[in-house]
């Protein structure tokens, strides 16, 4: 009889896993899902109560004949891909596709990978969670039916290779909101008036007006900040009150998913992509010595703040020993969870307390260490005393005047000792001001009056961590999903990150509204956090997913329909504007053509005035005239007619005379184009051709035509084929020696794959 099989879903798991069962049991790896919706078609039969059609993913056959041979005749089968719901939906069609008679299935769940977690995990195994399975597969669903039912939309109105997502698509939504409060926002002029004073002890300390008698002032104006001034002249500056108080702090939880990437984002300047990838390794095991790979945290996609007590007490014993009793608590603190239904996991901690970041530093990476200190530290200092702040605040009487200041001065550091996240170190330099002794009705002596000139400032942009926090509030998406939604949005150019923060691009501004017009629902934060609530009640089995799909693809249906008919089309009408065209006074409109959005008139084809336009920081639209084209003595090599200088959107360029007959281009150094490959530069709003060139080194790449004012480049051979699955302008041609000669797709998120014949 075959040894049982246990299915975990990372290959890295597998040496892990095996290490901690030994010889009795078979470890093989999905590598990710094995099935999937098909990638041609919408996969859904709306009429049958929305059944999906899976089907298995391109280039996972193999995956699929190696879990059957490590099958076998086996009689039991142990699913353990992540203890999650996507997890939870491989469990459900590994099961399937290793499917027998007489063939037991058990589901076990690995929170963290470590010899006595593995072992209590298959000591009690559970059955297959069909109420996770059904909140994945309704989130697959919707996700499916938005995605399909409004990209060819977006196709047909603006262009192709757009699309719509259900949770993208409100984060795009997010940051265009954002942009626009910026700029609307007028800046409104206000003064401060700080004191600079010394009492009968040291240090000097300053003080900002904050009252005349009892009322909270107002200086708008440097009129208004003389009369002030021309008031305080000659005035004594009396200590009026002192107030004290000791504040508690206490620690934060240990990490969720999102706080974990907030923090990382904020202390480490990882991305959220990033954090997970680096936290993906930190679970799956890192070999302490050769051979003996170790699983340093818990499952890292969690929303719960629950710690284990074991794991508590370890910690406890910990400080203890290194920071004395005074710095632990008697009993483990545990932190209560707002969402009680997403509660299958533990919080983000280290595996064992004793695997200091000191003690294996020499076994991780720079970032591996950086990330585990500080999911280490933020758990320990969960369990620490908290910290004693003491807290004064000073009020001056000056005249009809009233100034304020306050300090801190830590009385115990408590867990402060070991770790402050970015919340409590902004705290701190609030309040960092060191004040001297003082006492009621006290003189002081007044150095100076400094007045000052201020504005108003507009709300910031997001950044990715203000991002990950504004959708964590809002109940938009998953921990699990933000750092994909993040990638998501900027690799399809509705969003640009200016100095570490999110701006909607052109195209994002607009797609934006036209979708947000058709389907304003869709995009409201609050619908979408309700929808992310009703596939938490389909996990707790509080709401069933026919009636959840029927009651969206029914209103959606509606607007989808209405939206085919009224939406406005960028190809044709474009989006008004307040401009007149120069030429002929008509009004022009926002256009999207084949390289891009421009200005046209609407007396269009009597008036053929085109332009390029910019938007200022108040987001009105400004054209910006292209200088004319300029003779040269250069002659095109393909057909023999003058080449002149052409100016683009990013730079001159060399351009034969005779388009569009002939498209031949050249950079405006005069290095040759090479050979053309047909496809469009995917640099955004680039007009050139990607054309065959040679490295220094003899190397064939392919670059822009437009070099060097377009310095994309690839080193895969682009063909001029759109992608059949996510219908990418174009494909590469790879070679490997696993799989010889295949087109494939650029885009990450794409599955294609097609072998070529070795005749082309």
């Amino acid at each position: 009889m075959t040894k049982p099989l246990v299915v975990v879903e990372s290959p890295t798991k597998v040496k892990t896993v095996k290490k901690y069962l030994g010889k009795d049991f078979n470890v093989s790896a999905t590598v990710g899902h094995i099935k999937d919706l098909p990638p041609k078609e919408m996969g859904i039969d709306i009429e049958d109560g929305f059944k999906p059609a899976y089907e298995v993913i391109p280039g996972k056959k193999k995956v699929i004949t190696e879990l059957k041979r490590q099958a076998k005749d086996a009689e039991d089968i142990y699913l353990a891909p992540d203890p999650d719901r996507e997890g939870e939906a491989i469990a459900w069609h590994t099961a399937d596709v290793l499917q027998k008679k007489g063939r037991r299935f058990h589901r076990v769940l690995f929170h963290e990978l470590t010899a006595k977690a593995i072992k209590a995990a298959m000591a009690h195994p559970s059955e297959l969670d069909r109420n996770k399975f059904e909140a994945q597969q309704a989130r697959r669903i919707l996700d499916r039916l938005v995605g399909y039912e409004i990209s060819p939309l977006l196709w047909k109105k603006v262009k192709r290779g757009l699309s719509a997502g259900r949770v993208q698509s409100v984060a795009v939504r997010i940051i265009c909101d954002r942009e626009r409060e910026i700029q609307i926002f007028v800046a409104e002029e206000y003064w401060s008036i700080t004191a600079h004073l010394e009492g009968k002890n040291p240090p000097p300390f300053t003080a900002k007006l904050a009252k005349k008698e009892k009322e909270k002032i107002k200086i708008p104006d440097q009129k208004s900040a003389d009369q002030i001034l021309d008031d305080l002249s000659g005035e004594p500056f009396l200590v009026e009150t002192i107030k004290k108080k000791t504040v508690r702090r206490n620690p934060q939880p240990p990490f969720t998913t999102s706080k974990l990437q907030q923090e990382s984002i904020r202390r480490l300047r990882f991305s959220a992509k990033k954090t997970m990838v680096v936290a993906q390794q930190l679970y799956e095991g890192v070999e302490l010595s050769p051979g003996d790979p170790v699983g340093l945290i818990t499952y890292m996609r969690t929303d719960s703040t629950r710690i284990a007590e074991e794991a508590a007490l370890e910690a406890l014993d910990h400080i203890r020993d290194q920071f004395g009793n005074d710095y632990a608590l008697d009993k483990p603190r545990y932190f209560k969870n707002k969402n009680k239904s997403q509660d299958a996991h533990e919080a983000i901690r280290p595996t064992s307390v004793l695997n200091t970041p000191e003690k294996i530093a020499r076994h991780l990476s720079k970032d591996q260490l950086a990330l585990y200190t500080l999911i280490w530290q933020r758990f320990v200092a969960s369990q620490m005393a908290q910290a004693l702040i003491d807290n004064t605040s000073v009020t001056i009487k000056a005249g009809l005047y009233r100034f304020q200041t306050s300090g801190s001065v830590i009385r115990f550091r408590g867990f402060l000792a070991l770790y402050q996240s970015a919340d409590d170190s902004e705290e701190s330099d609030k309040n960092k001001m060191k004040l001297p002794p003082l006492t009621e009705g006290e003189v002081l002596t007044l150095h100076k009056l400094e007045p000052k000139q201020h504005f108003t400032q507009p709300p910031p942009r997001f950044s990715e961590a203000s991002l990950v926090k504004e959708l964590e509030e809002n109940g938009i998406g998953r921990p699990s999903t933000y750092a994909t939604i993040l990638s998501t949005i900027r690799d399809k150019g509705y969003v640009d990150m200016l100095g570490g923060y999110f701006r909607p691009s052109e195209l994002g501004f607009i797609v934006n509204d036209l979708v947000v017009n058709s389907f304003p629902d869709l995009l409201d934060v609050d619908f979408t956090a309700k929808l992310e609530g009703d596939l938490d009640r389909i996990e707790a089995a509080e709401e069933d997913c026919a009636h959840l799909l029927d009651r969206f693809y029914e209103s959606f249906k509606k607007r989808l329909d209405s939206a085919d008919e009224t939406m406005l089309s960028m190809k044709r009408t474009g989006l008004p504007t307040d401009l007149d065209c120069p030429r002929c006074g008509k009004k022009l409109h926002i256009k999207m053509g084949k390289n891009g959005l421009f200005l046209a008139c609407t007396g269009y084809p009597e008036c053929s005035y085109t332009s390029n336009y910019v938007r200022d920081e108040k987001g009105i639209v400004k054209p910006v005239e292209t200088p004319p084209d300029q003779a040269t003595d250069k002659v095109c090599e393909k057909c023999g007619k003058p080449m002149v200088v052409k100016h683009g959107r990013y730079g001159s360029f060399l351009a034969c005379t005779g388009y569009p007959e002939c498209k031949n281009t050249q950079s405006i150094n005069g290095n040759g184009s090479g050979n053309k490959t047909g496809v469009t530069c995917p640099e955004m709003k680039c007009t050139g051709e990607l054309v065959e060139r040679k490295s220094k080194r003899g190397k064939v790449f392919y670059g822009c035509s437009r070099f060097p004012q377009c310095q994309y480049a690839m080193w895969d051979k682009p063909v001029p084929r759109a992608c059949p699955e996510c219908s990418a302008p174009f494909t590469v041609e790879k070679t490997t020696k696993k799989d010889g000669r295949f087109l494939t797709c650029l885009n990450r998120e794409c599955s294609f794959k097609n072998p070529l014949e070795e005749n082309g």
